[in-house]
């Protein structure tokens, strides 16, 4: 029924295991997928249908826009295919950044110089900030010369200079990578340079970066990326990006460009609360880049709505946990989330939570333990995350019997 919220294959009496799952033993040792009811009401009609996308998007080899609130992919185009991503590699420079910044392992007030090696390969190379070598710089400046004017020889200095060399710095690139699910690229480079084709993502790939780099890291995001231009060492430059100051609400991310991989871009937008992030690859030219930009991420805006289905921090479900001080946590909402529709038409949202089940012990208030699959009519369902409510402690030999004893009278 139009606007009426369907459950997909939600069990109506606690949790249930996936026809997939082996037997539960009465220990609980087994890890079993799991699929928890939702008791909600319905949500607001949603359109059915997908708007026709622009002509300009045609030029790009690789395309895709994604709606960040909901994960939905509104428009893709090889977005599996690996492509030399020029210096859209240094977001994941920039982003481990983040990542050592968050953790305590670096400083803004870190000061790091420029040896000889990377003077002479880099202060006449590629865009750069223009260090002079050996000049104290810290990683402050390095971030906004990274990110505002692509400076090569800046995301070199940053690497050597916590990691010691390039290939230390890269391997650290490729783990974090790895981490948050980047499983068509890697990295060779820093900054993105030709390298021989030993650096490469996939349009896939580079919005999980750009969603994990904002989702994470908002206050770093907001202060390093979307900057018009630099003033360093008396050399004004401005920011190449094509929507910055052009398009209303976009704020970066990184473009990219070398002969052997023509004109990237890494992009996002946000009109309301609503975020897009867009990926363009392999054009030929400039100006062919700018325009696509442009009309596909105002396609995005204007020929898509986002009906929200929940507030941040709300909850849906309760997870099961074994060995710990408690038996069950609940899942909530990290973020406000959407359901993103073409304009103008109807259809259905079903939704259903899953995780690998019980989960086990420790977990930390905020971490990710679920996913709530949402389905719009016929499309493949979109995954966003759901976080534990509260820490749970390891449980001890009284926690145990206890949580056991529930389990068996309940």
């Amino acid at each position: 029924m139009p606007g009426a919220l369907v459950l997909a294959a939600l069990a109506a009496t606690g949790l249930r295991s996936a026809p997939s799952s082996p037997t539960e033993h009465g220990d609980n040792s087994q890890t079993l997928s799991r699929v928890e009811p939702l008791v909600l009401g319905p949500v607001p009609p949603v359109p059915l249908g997908h708007p026709q996308p622009p002509a300009e998007v045609d030029v790009a080899p690789v395309a895709m826009l994604v709606d960040m609130g909901s994960g939905r992919v509104l428009y893709a185009k090889e977005v599996a295919h690996p492509f030399l991503p020029a210096s859209v590699t240094k977001t994941m420079t920039t982003f481990l950044a983040f990542e050592l910044i968050s953790q305590g392992k670096m400083k803004l007030s870190d000061v790091y110089a420029e040896s000889h090696e990377a003077y002479r390969n880099w202060h006449m190379t590629g865009s750069r900030m223009f260090l002079n070598e050996g000049q104290p710089v810290t990683v402050d400046q390095l971030l906004t010369g990274i990110m505002t004017v692509s400076a090569n020889d800046g995301a070199v200095v940053l690497g050597e200079g916590y990691a010691g060399s390039v290939p230390n710095w890269t391997a650290l690139m490729n783990a974090k990578a790895h981490e948050i699910g980047m499983t068509d690229s890697h990295f060779n480079t820093p900054n993105g340079y030709m390298d021989g084709g030993q650096t490469y993502v996939s349009a896939r790939d580079l919005i999980k970066l750009a969603t994990a780099m904002i989702q994470r890291h908002p206050d770093l995001y907001h202060r390093y990326v979307g900057r018009p231009g630099l003033v360093f060492n008396n050399v004004a430059q401005n920011n190449h990006d094509p929507l910055l100051g052009k398009f209303p609400g976009a704020d970066g991310i990184k473009t990219g460009f070398t002969g052997e991989a023509h004109y990237n871009y890494l992009g996002s937008a946000e009109r309301n609360g609503r975020r897009l992030l867009m990926v363009l690859a392999g054009v030929e030219r400039p100006n062919e880049r700018v325009k696509a930009a442009r009309a596909l991420m105002e396609w995005g805006f204007d020929q898509w709505d986002a009906s929200a289905l929940f507030q941040q921090g709300q909850k849906l479900a309760t997870a099961k946990v074994q060995g710990g001080s408690a038996e069950s946590v609940d899942l909530l909402t990290p973020r406000k989330l959407f359901a993103t529709v073409p304009r103008g038409q109807r259809e259905t949202v079903s939704m259903r939570v899953t995780y690998d089940g019980p989960l086990k012990a420790p977990i930390a208030k905020g971490q990710e333990v679920a996913k709530l699959e949402v389905t719009i009519g016929h499309d493949a369902p979109t995954v966003m995350p759901l976080v534990a409510a509260s820490d749970v402690a390891k449980g001890g030999f009284a926690d145990r019997l206890r949580v056991g004893f529930r389990r068996m009278v309940s």
